[in-house]
């Protein structure tokens, strides 16, 4: 018998990818996503597993949701992705961040608690935790110091994980992932946002792109490999906390020049830095260890950096390209067209 899985945010990066691994393993896949928004489903359409999954919708500001979504779903595991999560919008919205991000996995959980304490539960947690001030490699053991409302919001969701996982029982695991990109990331990251200009430009629909804060460093990884991660997690034999990462550190800067030299141009000649893009309080330096996740779950990243800026820069030159041709197909650049 196939096991049954609720991935709650399934719209958006992590969710479709998630969606896609748990259909090919077999998994009967269901999907929450927010009844106040617009559906925004082009990433499973893009997958070709739109039509594969049970969509619901469901609130975290709303315990009866959670709790028919469950009930609706029969979930063996739980993959807890929804959130807002934006650190610097955080800094206009702080009490809804910490109303969603934050009290959100309080109430799944106890929807958990309540109809069945054998679900396994997947938190998604953020190296957003560790905040400022570090200059080694991160681990699970870093103190944690936050740096915006979303931080302090997603450190709420961490540490009552680990206490519902304490003092009831439940398996739930934090996965604690660093910087993952895909062609699937939203226009509002920065690395999207760079593959995206640089296909603009390349094709001469744009010819600047603004940016603010070019010397931050970042650990990024590709995210159908970190969302593996996220299932190996569900599958040991007692639940843990993981860092997700590459262990290999680049800044937006080095993000810039190799995506501006795969389409052949000169990235000074197009960035232009504007103070107004900078955050109230920006995190400098992120670099992960995933020993622990290596030793355990027998997870190691494949696509570095190089590949990685690769694969997004050449699928958005693609799209604008079939834009061009007037050819239609699932993509968000459809709501940039006018700029």
């Amino acid at each position: 018998m196939s096991k049954r899985a609720l991935i709650t945010g399934i719209t958006g990066q992590d969710g479709a990818y998630l969606a896609k691994l748990l259909l090919d393993k077999d998994y009967t896949v269901y999907g929450s996503y927010r009844r106040s928004s617009t559906p925004n489903f082009w990433r499973l359409q893009y997958l070709d597993v739109h039509n594969r999954v049970h969509l619901l919708t469901a609130e975290l500001n709303d315990s009866s949701s959670l709790i028919d979504t469950i009930r609706v779903s029969r979930p063996d595991e739980i993959y807890h992705l929804a959130a807002q999560s934006f650190p610097g919008a955080s800094f206009e919205h702080p009490v809804g961040y910490g109303e969603i991000t934050g009290l959100g996995l309080t109430r799944l959980l106890e929807a958990v608690r309540s109809i069945n304490k054998d679900i396994r539960v997947y938190q998604a947690s953020t190296i957003e935790l560790f905040g400022q001030g570090n200059t080694k490699p991160l681990t699970e053991d870093t103190p944690f110091n936050p740096a915006n409302p979303y931080a302090v919001a997603k450190l709420y969701a961490h540490w009552i994980a680990n206490i519902y996982r304490a003092g009831y029982g439940i398996f739930i695991c934090n996965g604690i992932m660093f910087n993952h990109e895909s062609p699937l990331r939203g226009l509002d990251f920065v690395t999207r946002k760079i593959s995206n200009a640089v296909a603009r430009i390349s094709l001469g629909l744009d010819n600047e792109l603004a940016m603010g804060n070019i010397e931050a460093k970042r650990d990024w990884g590709y995210a159908p490999e970190y969302v593996n991660a996220m299932w190996r997690m569900l599958q040991q034999k007692e639940p843990d906390d993981y860092i997700i990462a590459t262990n290999e550190m680049h800044t937006v800067k080095q993000f810039l020049q190799q995506a501006f030299s795969i389409v052949g141009l000169d990235w000074s000649k197009y960035v232009k830095v504007n103070k107004e893009l900078l955050r109230p309080v920006d995190v400098n330096f992120w670099q992960g260890d995933y020993a622990r996740a290596k030793t355990k779950l027998g997870w190691q990243p494949e696509v570095k950096f190089e590949r990685l800026v690769e694969i997004m820069v050449h699928e958005d030159v693609k799209r604008w390209e079939s834009w061009l041709k007037g050819v239609a197909l699932p993509w968000d650049g459809y709501n940039y067209i006018s700029k």
